[in-house]
């Protein structure tokens, strides 16, 4: 008969054997068996009817009767019965299998549902397996043998199925989960409850940032046991730890609720990355790096030997260091980083050999002067170039033909008498340019060792001549009231400054005198043409156009190829002579004028003075071939000055300015003119 139960019988057996002492419960005492302990109840009937004659705690359901009963307690040979029964937590449930071998009878339930029915008196080993799913949470397995006669036994096991391709639910996510961090060890200690699963494997354990993902930090191996020491990084940052149960299955639980450790900063910063050495005239060093994240400064050392000792030259909190340096000399360097808690970092090293290789900056705001046979080229140069300059640093100038620089087709240009450069910028005068063109200059600095900076900005240059543009095309002559309004076509020249409007009288030889002067104004809303304001008064002249170039070659009107236009002025003077008799003091008019018309006069003969009682202003009026007064009545007498409102531009007005007396005798005559313009 093989049996593992755990009764107060066996338990008194034990206690004799040792000297103890027990006392068996009765049979009616209640029992209590701890899961997944099972609770056995012992019947004298077949029918598990009236009291138990004794219940016990059995851990398996192993029996091996033979033809007798149960040993420790009286019961028939045959017809009796046992029942087991347990509650247990079958965490997130799963796949199990049931199997029973039974002589005589058995029945299996499953929270009260029949899942296994043996229920025979056989004479041998009755078997049956069953596979069935059973939910998360707790749940209890009944078990009814009767052994009616002949040879008894009895055998039961429930087993998770732990295949991969049959167990497909994940266990259940650990909890009570807590977090205690050591500041002396920089260790996390994490402990959480046991997880129920009947298939549990073991356990995992992660740890991330809140800005990073999860990481395994509890090893290759299933921790077996609830709980873990992890030496969490010094870094001063708070750490998140969660657990996960992993099946047999190798099916792993959704995370626990998260604990926080947070850390004490013992870790520096990591080491600078990129460190490189730029040696400048040959006197310093500058030392380059990427930033580094949590670092308050870096220190930069130094030795004459790779193996030290490194002196310390200085802290900053830039990435980048000037040191002074030995030229053409090798130096070790080394730059940490350190936060703000002072911890430092590692090591980034390089090597430096003291030869300058670092190029100047580019010269900047180039700038020219073009004349014929000559083109000056300005340039000014950023700083940081005197200890190169002063020690045989100097500038070249390169020029390429076209409007675009190209280093290709570049050729240095010779700089002539007369150039100069210093430590901020420089001049040179170009003397073999080719002339009537477009050239694109660039300039470079150069220090002591060679190096050269980069191009500066093109500088796109149109190169004198003294070739004269071509003649104008389109000149024509329009007589107007105000003007002759002379008008051309653009000329096509790259190298335009502008155009000069000539005037001129013809000859009794058929030649043209060209006058020395003109009252000629551009408009502001025609530049391609010209108001010519003398008094349209019915002369005939002689118009030229020509066109200037930067360099003021420009042909003369008298050239054959200049286009020339004859023209005559309307004459729109009065008909009717008005003598001057104005013996009363000085005035003036504007002739030609952009603003209204206007006169202004003074009275200084006192005693013909005194006789005025006013001035009356009168314009000719074409259409009725008379002077006509512009205001009612006189002006008053001290009135020195009057403006036509009522003139508009583009014509020529004719006026007369009359000092009458009280009797209506006119004392003193001004006639005057104004030639009001449009320029357009």
């Amino acid at each position: 008969m093989t049996r593992t139960r755990l009764t107060a019988l066996a338990a008194t057996a034990a206690l004799a054997a040792t000297g103890g002492l027990i006392t068996a419960a009765p049979a009616s005492a209640a029992v209590t068996c701890t899961s997944p302990v099972w609770k056995a109840q012992y019947f004298g009937n077949s029918t598990f009817s009236g009291t138990p004659k004794l219940t016990a705690c059995d851990s398996a359901i192993a029996e091996n009767y033979g033809y007798g009963d149960p040993a420790g307690i009286t019961l028939p040979k045959d017809n009796f019965s046992v029942r087991w029964s347990l509650t247990r937590d079958f965490g997130s449930g799963g796949p199990f299998r049931l199997s029973a071998a039974t002589q005589d009878g058995m029945r299996v339930y499953v929270d009260g549902v029949r899942k296994i029915d043996l229920w025979k008196n056989v004479s041998s080993t009755a078997r049956k397996t069953v596979d069935l799913s059973i939910p998360a949470g707790k749940h209890t397995i009944r078990v009814d043998y009767v052994a009616w006669t002949g040879f008894a036994s009895a055998g039961f096991t429930y087993a998770p199925r732990t295949e991969a391709a049959v167990d497909t639910v994940k266990p259940l996510a650990p909890t009570g989960l807590t977090a205690a961090y050591n500041r002396d060890t920089a260790k996390t200690t994490l402990r959480w409850a046991a997880n129920k699963e009947m298939d549990l494997a073991g356990y995992r354990v992660y740890r991330r940032l809140s800005t990073t993902q999860w990481a395994k930090v509890s090893g290759s191996s299933l921790l077996t046991s609830p709980s873990f020491a992890d030496v969490t990084p010094a870094t001063g940052q708070t750490f998140l730890y969660e657990v996960r149960a992993v099946d047999k299955a190798g099916r792993e639980s959704a995370g626990s609720l998260d604990v926080t450790a947070a850390t004490v900063d013992r870790t520096g910063p990591a080491a600078p990355a990129g460190l490189t050495i730029a040696t400048g005239d040959g006197w310093w060093a500058t030392l380059s790096w990427q930033a580094v994240a949590d670092a308050a400064k870096y220190e930069v050392y130094a030795s004459a030997d790779a193996a030290g000792p490194f002196t310390l030259l200085g802290s900053t909190t830039a990435t980048s260091y000037r040191a002074d340096a030995p030229a053409n000399t090798t130096r070790y360097y080394r730059v940490r980083a350190l936060d703000a808690l002072g911890n430092p970092g590692a090591y980034a090293t390089a090597t430096g050999d003291g030869i300058d290789r670092m190029p100047p900056k580019s010269p900047t705001d180039l700038d020219s002067v073009a004349r014929p046979g000559s083109t000056a080229v300005y340039w000014k140069q950023p700083d940081s170039f005197s200890e190169d300059y002063d020690n045989g640093g100097h500038y070249r100038v390169y020029r390429s033909p076209g409007k675009t620089f190209d280093p290709a087709t570049s050729t240095e240009v010779t700089c002539a008498e007369g150039s100069d450069e210093a430590a901020n910028g420089g001049r040179c005068h170009d003397l073999t340019m080719p002339a009537d063109t477009y050239v694109t200059y660039a300039v470079t600095a150069v220090d002591p060792y060679e190096n050269e900076s980069a191009y500066s900005a093109p500088l796109v240059v149109r190169t004198g001549d003294r070739v004269a543009p071509g003649p104008v095309a389109g000149v024509k002559v329009t007589p107007r009231a105000d003007g002759m309004l002379v008008s051309w076509a653009a000329s096509t020249e790259d190298d335009l400054d502008d155009y000069r409007v000539r005037t001129g009288v013809r000859e009794a030889d058929g030649s043209v005198k060209w006058l020395s002067s003109s009252s000629c104004d551009e408009g502001p809303s025609a530049p391609l043409a010209v108001l010519c304001g003398d008094l349209p008064d019915g002369e005939t002249y002689v118009f030229a156009v020509v066109a200037t170039d930067h360099w003021s070659n420009a042909l003369a009107p008298s050239d054959p190829k200049v286009t020339v236009v004859e023209a005559t002025e309307l004459d729109v003077r009065p008909s009717v002579t008005v003598t001057r008799n104005w013996e009363l003091g000085a005035l003036g008019h504007g002739t030609t004028i952009m603003t209204r018309p206007s006169v202004d006069w003074q009275c200084t003969d006192t005693a013909l003075c005194d006789t005025v009682a006013g001035y009356r202003v009168s314009r000719w009026n074409p259409a009725a071939g008379a002077y006509q007064p512009q205001h009612d009545g006189l002006l008053p007498a001290a009135t020195r000055t009057w403006e036509d409102t009522t003139a508009t531009k583009g014509s020529t007005y004719f006026y007369t300015l009359e000092a009458v007396t009280a009797d209506g005798t006119v004392v003193g005559t001004y006639p005057w003119y104004t030639i009001f313009q449009d320029r357009v």
